[in-house]
């Protein structure tokens, strides 16, 4: 754009100034107008703003056209542009000239092209006239044709749908047939079908549904009945550590379970079954007679347990090991599809609803029926080794065997807890068991007191245990050993053994307190203690025992305690001070009473001096002389202990005494109201008796 400036400069546009003084004229008053329109005009342009989009677009319009700001140009711009605008117009009117013949060119061709229109319309509603008939009767034809398709369709799917095969039908329902995969895939659509037949009984004509519905139900009984036959042939035969029949074996009770009269009927059929074998297997293990060219690679239990324990003790493993691999191998056969049984046999009562009893709140639970089947499976077996151990038992007459089994009978009763649950029958073959062998057990043991009682006679001379508790501990040993290695240590409170405490150890006690009524003291209570020692040196090692353990502790005690006061008298009476004790026995702690103590006679001093001399004889040898009296007694700590208590008590004794003879010496001698009279050359009672509580305690320690 050019630099210089559209418009004048400022100072060339001045207004002329009015002169106020002058008298108006009308030349003045034009030239007053002119210069007003042109301040105004002035002034427009001025304020007018350089940002106006249509100011912009011009002054780029003057810059392109390169205009120079003179004075012609700007006299010439107008006309310049007015004379482009009427050229242009020219341009386009030409222009539009020629569209115009084109469109009357257009318009030549559409009017051929309407009447050649109006020609073919005439010809095609001659054509329909003609061919409308036909046409209908073609389009009735085709309707029906389709309507018949439709039909053969539904036919068809109907028949394939709600009828099998007469192939499937010879699967499904004849016993020459196997049981195998096509026989279940034909029972699965049978079932379908009968299931479905509800849609057909909810149609106005019922009559197709019920011959459906009643050709299904004879085809699935058929079925069942076939597969319920074909399984008890299968049970017959039935090899458990076969994965590929009880596969097999597993979906047919699976299907099965559907009808749940037959399924029950089968589980009936099957322990029947596994119980003859199991109870002929038990009695080949016995005995070595394999039935049915069974052979045992293992030697007969009869011909191998020579030991009555070890006997009933294979026969109690080859029942737990049975139990064992009979529940595995069930375990695999019934429930180890999950609840697919319990399913089935929900699906049988809701379409057999007359079979649910008021009482049924759960409808199959497959622990439980496991543990009833293998239970019903070891019913024979149960029988079979309840004679035998019973045999066992009263045969013999050794109460510890008796006891071991009992022990035995109870460990394998709380496997079998474990096994098959607390509600099992066959636990109730184990609760007999160890309640017979108790039973014997008792008796043996007390035909075995009767026998010792009457041989009772005097206690050995050494004060020993007898040779009767002797035995007896031994047998307690091995009766606490086996109850130790049993379960019913495991709670830990040994309820159960006080009752063979109370058969086995209390009737021995029992006559050794009887024997040690007849002693002389201490000889009864240190053969009391020598007993009781004996006992506790047996069931000290065995925590169950910790209840009697302490009784006899307080038992204990009280012979410890005759002990004590036997031993406390034995040093008072040898050392002479009793007869001091016998003679302050009435003196008060009242200074007038003190004073009659040198009058008493065992206070004479001739009589004291022979005390006091005694007393130092009998000191050095105190001690040795006093365990002396208890050399029978088993326990040397125990005699240590009761000597040394009986010593403290005796010098509790003399430290009596010497608080006595102190006072009286204080009253008579040494207070400022003693008697004047008494002199001074006169001895005291503690110059007669010189011994201290201190030097007593020393030589006793």
């Amino acid at each position: 754009m050019a630099t210089s400036s559209y418009f004048p400069e400022r100072s060339a546009l001045a207004l002329p100034v009015r002169d106020t003084s002058s008298p108006a004229s009308p030349a003045a008053g034009v030239q007053s107008r002119s210069a007003n329109a042109l301040s105004a005009r002035i002034t427009s342009v001025l304020s007018a703003s350089y940002a106006d989009l249509e100011i912009r677009d011009a002054l780029e319009t003057l810059d392109a056209r390169q205009i120079q700001n003179t004075a012609e140009t700007r006299r010439q711009l107008r006309l310049d542009v007015q004379r482009e605008v009427v050229r242009c117009n020219g341009d386009i009117v030409k222009d539009f000239g020629q569209v115009a013949q084109q469109l009357r060119r257009i318009g030549s061709a559409i009017s051929n092209l309407n009447s050649f229109c109006d020609e073919m319309r005439t010809h095609i509603a001659e054509a329909n006239r003609d061919t409308s008939p036909v046409l209908q009767e073609a389009t009735s034809l085709i309707g029906q044709r389709s309507q018949i398709e439709a039909k053969q369709h539904i036919l068809a799917a109907f028949t394939s749908h709600f009828f099998i095969s007469d192939i499937d039908s010879t699967i499904l329902t004849s016993t020459a047939e196997p049981v195998n995969e096509d026989f279940f895939q034909a029972l699965t659509r049978v079932k379908k079908i009968h299931h479905d037949c509800q849609v057909l009984l909810g149609t106005e004509d019922q009559r197709l549904g019920l011959e459906v519905l009643e050709q299904s139900s004879k085809q699935i009984n058929a079925a069942y009945q076939k597969l319920y036959r074909w399984i008890q042939r299968e049970f017959k035969t039935l090899d458990l550590e076969n994965p590929q029949i009880n596969a097999s074996v597993r979906r047919s009770l699976r299907v099965l379970a559907e009808r749940p009269a037959l399924f029950q009927s089968c589980l009936d059929f099957f322990a029947e079954a596994r119980e003859n074998i199991l109870s002929k297997s038990f009695y080949a293990a016995l005995t070595g007679s394999a039935s049915d060219a069974q052979q045992l690679n293992a030697k007969p239990i009869e011909f191998q347990a020579h030991d009555p324990l070890r006997y009933v003790g294979d026969m109690l493993a080859w029942a737990h090991s049975t139990t064992v691999s009979e529940r595995e191998a069930l375990e695999v056969l019934f429930i180890s599809d999950g609840d697919e049984i319990k399913r089935s046999i929900r699906a049988g009562l809701e379409s057999e609803p007359w079979l649910r009893t008021e009482s049924d709140e759960e409808i199959f639970d497959g622990r439980k029926a496991l543990d009833q089947l293998v239970s019903r499976d070891l019913t024979g077996v149960v029988r079979l080794l309840r004679q035998r151990t019973e045999q066992v038992i009263q045969s013999h007459d050794d109460a510890t065997l008796a006891y071991k089994i009992a022990n035995l009978v109870s460990f394998y009763k709380s496997t079998f807890v474990k096994l098959l649950g607390a509600d099992s029958e066959v636990l109730e073959l184990f609760n007999n068991l160890e309640g017979s062998a108790m039973r014997q057990f008792r008796a043996n043991m007390r035909d075995h007191v009767a026998t010792v009682q009457s041989d009772l006679s005097v206690a050995p001379v050494d004060l020993s245990p007898p040779d009767f508790l002797e035995e007896a501990l031994q047998m307690l040993k091995v009766l606490a050993k086996s109850y130790d290695t049993s379960v019913a240590a495991v709670d830990g409170s040994g309820d159960s053994f006080q009752s063979v405490l109370a058969e086995t150890l209390d009737p021995f006690l029992n006559g050794c307190e009887n024997l040690g009524k007849g002693l002389e003291e201490p000889g009864g209570a240190i053969f009391a203690i020598n007993c009781l020692l004996a006992v506790k040196t047996v069931l000290s090692v065995y925590s169950f025992t910790a209840d009697r353990l302490g009784e006899m502790d307080d038992t204990m005690g009280e012979h410890k305690a005759k002990l004590i006061e036997y031993q406390t008298e034995y040093l008072t009476q040898t050392s002479g001070l009793n007869a001091l004790i016998d003679a302050l026995s009435g003196i008060s702690d009242s200074p007038d009473s003190l004073k009659t103590i040198p009058s008493l006679e065992i206070f004479k001093p001739e009589a004291l001096i022979g005390v006091s001399q005694h007393l130092d004889e009998f000191l050095p040898s105190a001690l040795i002389d006093a365990a002396e009296n208890l050399k029978h007694l088993q326990s040397r700590s125990l005699i240590q202990e009761i000597t040394e208590e009986a010593a403290a008590r005796f010098c509790e004794n003399f430290e009596f005494v010497e608080s006595k003879i102190l006072a009286a010496d204080d009253l008579l001698y040494y207070h400022e109201d003693a008697d004047e009279a008494v002199d001074e050359r006169t001895p005291t009672l503690r110059d007669l008796f010189p011994r201290t509580s201190g030097e007593i305690r020393v030589l006793l320690s």
